[in-house]
């Protein structure tokens, strides 16, 4: 079973009570998205393996330490999931970036894929799935069968918020797939809004509320 953690550094906390509260508007609740995306990404690399290059400093020759192998690929789930991967990137400017395309009927909750880009390489890539909230799971459930489909081996998830329903709904269906979120939140409502949340994310992203 994959693991599911919750980082409850006091930044992340402090900075995800801020974007919950309703009148924090689109330009801040923007950034401070992008910010949590980045102290987030310290814990989530923490396993990333490491190799020993020989470089010269000002000083003169030493052995030391660097990313071993192909560099991460974020995957943001559109259209929310684009809040978090400026962030991401500030810590690894290295890594590519792949898409995939969402949207959800407001009837069914069902998911529905109508993009993907990958690179080519996607399949020798860790893939990090990036997306704010975690509701039912069904979006990055698709999104992480998306990945498996093209070859990809380690896939992680990293949200802000989750609901219980929407974990457990990934660890059914993707048991393999470790889950990062700065919160595990009280329920799922029947709209498939999380309780307490932060809303809708991504019209408080881009001002389309």
């Amino acid at each position: 079973m994959g693991k599911f953690v919750v980082l409850d550094h006091p930044l992340i906390q402090h900075k995800l009570t801020i974007i919950r509260r309703k009148e924090t508007g689109s330009n801040e609740f923007r950034r401070i998205v992008g910010e949590i995306g980045g102290l987030m990404t310290y814990e989530i690399t923490r396993d990333l393996p490491l190799q020993d290059v020989e470089i010269e400093t000002p000083i003169g020759k030493t052995v030391q330490k660097e990313i071993a192998g192909k560099k991460l690929t974020i995957v943001p789930i559109l259209r929310a999931g684009m809040g978090m991967v400026n962030g991401v990137l500030e810590m690894i400017p290295s890594a590519k970036v792949g898409v995939i395309g969402m949207y959800r009927d407001e009837e069914t909750l069902k998911p529905h894929e109508y993009f993907c880009k990958m690179p080519k390489d996607v399949a020798e890539r860790e893939c990090l799935v990036v997306d704010p909230m975690l509701a039912t799971g069904g979006s990055a459930n698709m999104a992480i069968e998306a990945l498996k489909k093209r070859g990809v081996k380690d896939i992680r998830l990293a949200v802000l918020v989750a609901a219980p329903e929407g974990v457990k709904a990934i660890q059914a269906e993707h048991p393999d797939v470790d889950i990062y979120a700065a919160s595990l939140d009280d329920k799922l409502m029947d709209n498939g809004y999380i309780f307490p949340g932060l809303g809708d994310a991504g019209d408080r992203l881009f001002g389309t509320k």
